[in-house]
């Protein structure tokens, strides 16, 4: 399973998780959100990070934007987390080939997973997150786990809303996604994690493998 912790801002920080069993990192760059860092941070995180995916969120950027931050800092993967179309998708996979894309769909009822229908060609993988009408992430809501079992795509997705070291056994007795996403989940404040949170996690995970 793919494990990725979101809104890494600190250096140290980033290079612990990744040693503590962390498989993808999501740096926001969103710059409304508490947890923003900037191309050239990511780049000076990323220098001495161990091997791992290093994912960049954002929401509503242009595509010249994007292919911008890609060109500033060396990433992996673009997590699209606001209202990009699978147009957009297609247009943006033309420009960057051999980075990972994932749409992120804000869940608010059931009928919301059929959007994921729409991006199955156009995209790597999606993730599914809770809704919430000021913040497009990091807001430590959960979602409804039994509405979601009929969930399977025909491509990998990421489970992400309000996980946390207490729920995760709960989450992934119930749901089997490709990958799990936690941000505020494993934080002191927005953007500082937490390492013994984070440690926690992996113990969690340990057990059910």
């Amino acid at each position: 399973m793919r494990i990725k912790i979101c809104g890494i801002t600190q250096a140290s920080q980033g290079q612990a998780i990744v040693e503590a069993g962390a498989t993808a990192l999501g740096f926001i760059c969103v710059k409304a959100s508490p947890r923003y860092i900037s191309p050239a941070a990511i780049a000076d995180i990323c220098l001495d990070l161990p091997e791992c995916d290093r994912i960049a969120v954002v929401a509503n950027a242009s595509l010249n934007e994007i292919v911008e931050l890609v060109s500033q800092a060396p990433l992996t993967g673009i997590q699209l987390h606001g209202d990009e179309s699978p147009e957009f998708c297609q247009a943006l996979r033309q420009r960057l080939e051999t980075q990972e894309l994932i749409k992120a769909l804000r869940i608010r009822q059931t009928a919301d997973l059929d959007h994921g229908d729409r991006y199955q060609t156009v995209v790597d993988s999606l993730l599914l997150d809770a809704y919430h009408p000021q913040q497009l992430g990091g807001t430590g809501k959960t979602l409804d786990w039994p509405a979601l079992q009929s969930f399977q795509p025909p491509i990998p997705w990421f489970l992400a809303g309000g996980l946390t070291p207490d729920n995760i056994t709960e989450a992934l007795t119930k749901l089997h996604p490709q990958g799990i996403d936690l941000s505020s989940g494993v934080e002191r404040s927005p953007g500082d994690k937490d390492l013994d949170k984070v440690n926690a996690l992996f113990e969690h995970l340990g057990r059910l493998t």
